[in-house]
């Protein structure tokens, strides 16, 4: 059975390059590419995709462009293997990652993500550690092969979301029966997830490092719609945990105290870009 890889593209048209380059050096070949363009206006990335001989690669390109959210729908729409990925456009795939999440798939079959092993790198592509991945390096619980669900998961995440989204390896038809929620663009992988465990559906995390993760520096510097719409969700989330009658989810989802620290040292930066914002998520209740 092969990987489904689905690559939403939007940006550089020489990462992208990266990324798909990074997909033909798998060491299992068991896998499917397809770069869904989301009508980007450089036409590179159409041009160099075609001089790729190989049946297992393909290029589709939107006739408009409609963002991310729907880009990520559009993908989960044109898969048609039972484990899929939806990598970022600049992200890497270390030559195992084939091989380590089909092992994790034959494994647990059903189970609905899969998080492997990740090292985050600059824009440069030089290995980087950052607060935000620091933090995240904390927050993860240990261990391989190791399977989480219910109110334990969401807990986990809610204090913190550890994962990192275009990594996870999801069973397609969660994926599928899983709406990515309007209005959460800044915060859609928790959202997605969430709405996975809150259904019943479980994580299995793989401790070996195949993804690499890239992290700009225009990420630190985020604007007033991402903390305005992490305060929404949260308090979304909230309501969604007590409907469920999960109450340590339900507070983790009021405390988020990562989000609230993240709020906190983005507001003493000298340049943080909206301080009423910034404050408002520090200190609301969900």
């Amino acid at each position: 059975m092969p990987l489904d890889i689905l690559v939403p593209y939007w940006g550089d048209p020489r990462l992208l390059q990266e990324t798909v380059r990074s997909v033909l050096a798998q060491d299992s070949p068991d896998w499917l590419l397809t770069v869904v363009d989301d009508a980007y206006p450089d036409r590179t990335v159409e041009q160099w995709m075609a001089t790729i001989d190989d049946p297992r690669v393909r290029y589709v390109r939107k006739d408009g462009n409609e963002g991310i959210t729907a880009t990520f729908r559009t993908c989960a729409e044109l898969a048609t293997q039972e484990r899929v990925v939806l990598p970022g456009c600049d992200d890497v795939l270390l030559p195992g990652y084939v091989r380590t999440v089909l092992a994790a798939h034959a494994a647990h079959p059903d189970v609905a993500v899969i998080q492997p092993g990740v090292r985050v790198i600059d824009a440069s592509g030089a290995p980087a550690t950052p607060l935000a991945d620091r933090v995240k390096a904390v927050l993860r619980p240990r261990g391989t092969g190791r399977l989480l669900s219910g109110e334990d998961l969401a807990v986990s995440l809610l204090h913190g979301d550890w994962m990192y989204f275009p990594s996870l390896a999801f069973r397609r038809e969660t994926l599928l029966a899983t709406p990515f929620q309007e209005g959460r663009a800044v915060i859609q992988d928790l959202a997605l997830v969430i709405d996975m465990v809150a259904a019943g559906e479980g994580l299995l995390l793989e401790s070996e490092v195949c993804f690499l993760y890239r992290r700009h520096a225009s990420a630190s510097s985020p604007g007033t719609d991402r903390f305005d719409g992490e305060v929404a969700y949260f308090r979304h989330a909230a309501a969604q945990m007590r409907a469920l009658g999960w109450r340590r989810a339900e507070r983790a989802a009021r405390w988020r105290l990562t989000s609230r620290l993240h709020a906190l040292a983005t507001l003493a930066a000298p340049r943080a870009v909206d301080r009423r914002a910034l404050w408002r998520l520090a200190v609301s209740r969900g």
